[in-house]
């Protein structure tokens, strides 16, 4: 199939496909005599599994180890476990430090008396 058939049945884009097969985390697939790409269901399947990691968080360099451990048989799954566990644990201080920019910002905005007046709690606090 070609990258617009590989796109809809992996649902990852066109664009995307090319920047990972640009940064190696899918291989340059075959090309047909017109120059076009040419996918089989185990490109697909790669896709589908780099799309389905991306959604859990994971970033280019921990999707390519993955990627490794998947076609490595003979891998320990306390690799892998490691790997995902790092992965919640980041995740979980991103989530932290978002929840303490959302106090940050409904306590300004309850500082803010939102009428005509020009004095804005909100502007200060992002000035000081």
């Amino acid at each position: 199939m070609n990258i617009g058939g590989a796109a809809r049945a992996s649902g990852v884009s066109e664009r995307m496909i090319r920047h990972y097969e640009k940064i190696g985390l899918v291989p340059a697939p075959a090309r047909r005599g017109s120059g076009y790409r040419d996918y089989g269901e185990d490109d697909v399947h790669r896709l589908r599994f780099i799309a389905n990691a991306r959604d859990l968080g994971f970033d280019t360099g921990e999707i390519g180890a993955l990627l490794a451990l998947w076609s490595d048989r003979g891998r320990a799954s306390s690799e892998v476990k490691a790997l995902a566990l790092a992965r919640a644990e980041e995740l979980g201080r991103k989530a932290r430090r978002l929840e303490e920019m959302r106090r940050s910002l409904l306590h300004l905005a309850d500082e803010c008396r939102g009428d005509e007046r020009p004095d804005c709690p909100i502007l200060r606090g992002l000035a000081d």
